[in-house]
C-alpha cells in the first residue's frame, strides 16, 4: 500500500520512507558506523566529518530544499513495527522535460540486508515516483560484482542497458558501471 501522510511519506507493508530530519541524526550516525566495512567498496571515499552532526545538518537541508525544488526524493527508510531506521533510498538527477526521468541509489545497514526491506523500498519509490511525480523513466547503476543490487534491480523489472566505463568514482577509483532502467510504460500499473 503506498500512502502520503502530512509532510511527505511513502508506506509499504513494512516500512515508512520519509525525508531525513535532525532527530535522525543519531541513528543515520550508528547504522553507518556499523555499516561502515560493509558498505565500504560500493561507496566513494567520505570526507572525514562525513558522520558529523554538523554534515548531517548540512544533509537534511539539502533534502528540504532538494524536494522543494523537485530536484531529489532522498528518504530514509522506517522499519513500520519499531521506527528503527535502516538505510536510505535517493531518487535524485530529476530532469523534467522531455526526460521525466531520475536517477536511484540506495544504501542498508548491515544487519539488516538480505530480508527484502530495500526491494520493499525500491519498489515503493518507483510507484510513487510513477504515479505520484509523473516520471517516465528510473534509472540505476550499480558495480558489475554487486550481484545482490543486480538482483534487486533485476527482481524488480529494471532491464540492463549497457556498461559505462569510469562511470563513479568508488573506493577511490574510477570504476564502470552496469547501467539499468525501468520505465512506466513496462510496468504492469503503467499510466499513460
Amino acid at each position: 500500500m503506498l500512502r502520503r501522510r502530512g509532510r511527505l511519506a511513502i508506506e509499504t507493508d513494512r516500512l515508512i520512507l520519509r525525508p531525513p530530519r535532525m532527530s535522525d541524526y543519531v541513528p543515520w550516525a550508528t547504522v553507518l558506523r556499523e555499516s561502515e566495512a560493509f558498505l565500504r567498496p560500493w561507496e566513494p571515499v567520505r570526507p572525514p566529518d562525513h558522520i558529523s552532526r554538523r554534515a548531517f545538518r548540512g544533509r537534511v537541508a539539502w533534502a528540504d530544499r532538494a524536494i522543494e525544488q523537485g530536484r531529489a526524493l532522498p528518504l530514509f527508510l522506517h522499519r513500520r513495527s519499531d521506527e528503527r531506521l535502516l538505510g536510505g533510498v535517493t531518487l535524485d538527477h530529476i530532469r523534467r522535460g522531455p526526460a521525466q526521468a531520475g536517477t536511484l541509489g540506495y544504501w542498508i545497514g548491515v544487519s539488516d540486508t538480505r530480508q527484502g526491506f530495500m526491494s520493499e523500498a525500491v519498489e515503493g519509490v518507483v510507484a510513487y515516483a510513477f504515479s505520484e511525480m509523473g516520471l517516465s523513466r528510473i534509472e540505476a547503476a550499480c558495480l558489475p560484482e554487486n550481484v545482490a543490487s543486480r538482483g534487486l534491480l533485476e527482481g524488480l523489472g529494471f532491464v540492463e542497458e549497457g556498461e559505462a566505463s569510469g562511470y563513479l568514482q568508488i573506493a577511490g577509483t574510477w570504476r564502470a558501471h552496469v547501467l539499468y532502467a525501468c520505465l512506466r510504460s513496462d510496468r504492469k500499473s503503467a499510466t499513460a
